[in-house]
């Protein structure tokens, strides 16, 4: 490889959801072009006219920006450059490395099963054809006249030394009868045409690099460098499947992971810094180098990526969960109110310590946003024995006097609690329920910070008789 500045690129076919292996190809091609100081693209292979959609189309740039992946310019489309494809095409033919090769439908099956008694590839007759109507009008496609002899070579960053032997490679077709551009010859004048350096792809490419480098060195074009990546297996060793769970980026948005999280997973699927488990993106793209990448299939761990989304959503802004937690529960026909952002605000920061997705956060934060009068399930009915409910009206009224903040709160529940000659035991199971209508909460003063203090005293009010109360006012 000259000099030149490194491009790599992302280059996906919109046919359906984003998976998460190309997800990882391109947090690899990104972190490569930033250690490089080069430039990261994005082509659209949307040849596949029936299933390249705008909504497809969509799904790709979605993804690529939820992920934080977006490409330095503008995508290229593919389908767009077929007249360019063509020209190669044509020009291959002028110089003699391609020829037309017209035969029929019924020739080609015919030859096809001959190739396949003998244990050869497909070879027609049309390739040293030193006569005969050559004519361009008649239907034929346009094949690459391919080395039949020696070996060719692929130096690939990740799996190594990797050869063919072209007498096993067919002639590979550039032009189809119709005229529409094969997807090896698109790839490579694509490749080319974008200054791509590397072309650090899945492994289900290997042999096409060998198949490409024919269509390079026929055009006298410099062969990228070749960096073919492993598959993403399931927790099993086999291949991700729908039984294995998520396999599309937007599943894994669905359900409540963070952009960074998953970037330093997928970082971590089959390349590594040492010991380093979680790193920052600028680490990432200081470290990371195509070589040091493993050759082996690497297995999705639910348990490590729950650890590293759990770590990311305490480090986030509570603003931001807020307007993430807001998404969830509007997904859920869950009512936001004004005034949900501020208890939000409060309350993430005493819940996110176990939360591993964000739907966790959601789940965790429900009993602050409810609605009096709370329903209260028959387990916290039963706890509110008379001498309950006298306890926790005694305890309203100290929380009244009380200054509204963690700290003063824990100490006045301890205080109650040593006064009354009782552990917390004996009553915090009760205010709890009454504070949460049964939903999940954290410790009591926690929760007593994120319901608010008018709130608090509210929902303790509806569940204790006024005589209960005593002096308290609300």
């Amino acid at each position: 490889m000259s000099e030149r500045q490194v491009v790599t690129r992302i280059a996906p076919s919109p046919t359906g959801s984003m998976h998460i292996g190309t997800a990882r190809t391109a947090l690899f091609n990104w972190l490569y072009a930033r250690r490089m100081g080069g430039k990261y693209l994005l082509r659209i292979e949307d040849t596949d006219r029936e299933r390249s959609t705008d909504a497809a189309v969509k799904v790709i740039l979605d993804g690529l920006t939820w992920l934080g992946l977006e490409p330095d310019e503008a995508p290229v489309f593919q389908f767009a450059r077929a007249d360019r494809h063509r020209e190669v095409a044509l020009e291959l033919l002028a110089r003699g490395r391609a020829y037309r090769d017209y035969m029929t439908p019924d020739e080609l099956a015919e030859e096809r099963e001959r190739a396949r008694a003998e244990g050869r590839v497909v070879r027609s007759p049309w390739r040293d054809a030193n006569g005969g109507p050559l004519d361009p009008d008649r239907p034929h496609v346009i094949r690459l006249r391919a080395p039949q002899e020696g070996e060719t070579r692929i130096d690939d960053q990740v799996k190594g030394e990797v050869t063919f032997r072209n007498v096993d490679l067919d002639d590979l077709i550039l032009l189809r009868t119709d005229g529409t551009p094969t997807y090896n010859l698109a790839v490579v004048v694509d490749d080319h045409d974008m200054g791509v350096t590397h072309v650090i792809r899945g492994d289900d490419h290997l042999t096409n690099a060998a198949r490409q480098t024919h269509i390079y060195q026929a055009m006298g074009w410099e062969t990228p460098v070749w960096a073919h990546l492993p598959m993403i297996h399931g927790p099993d060793g086999k291949k991700l499947s729908k039984r294995h769970g998520a396999q599309a980026v937007s599943e894994f948005d669905d359900m409540g992971y963070l952009p960074e999280a998953l970037r330093n997973y997928l970082a971590k699927l089959g390349w590594g810094h040492g010991d380093d488990e979680i790193f920052s993106d600028a680490q990432a793209s200081s470290w990371f180098d195509i070589r040091d990448v493993v050759g082996a299939p690497a297995r999705l761990d639910w348990d490590k990526l729950n650890h590293l989304n759990n770590h990311y959503i305490r480090l986030a802004e509570p603003e931001r969960l807020a307007g993430l937690v807001e998404k969830v529960l509007r997904s859920r026909d869950w009512p936001v109110h004004d005034g949900d952002r501020e208890i939000l605000l409060r309350t993430l920061p005493l819940v996110r310590e176990g939360a591993r997705t964000v739907l966790d956060l959601a789940d965790a934060v429900i009993f602050a946003l409810k609605r009096r009068p709370l329903d209260l399930p028959e387990k916290a009915r039963g706890q509110l024995t008379e001498e309950t409910r006298a306890r926790l009206g005694r305890l309203a009224v100290q929380l009244e006097e009380a200054e509204w903040t963690l700290a003063a709160l824990e100490a006045t529940i301890r205080g109650f609690a040593e006064a009354e000659g009782v552990g917390i035991g004996k009553f915090g199971p009760a205010l709890r329920a009454v504070l949460s209508g049964g939903s999940p909460a954290p410790d009591l003063a926690g929760a007593l910070i994120s319901i608010g203090r008018d709130e608090s005293l509210a929902r303790i009010h509806d569940a204790l008789p006024n005589e209960a109360l005593g002096g308290i006012r609300l």
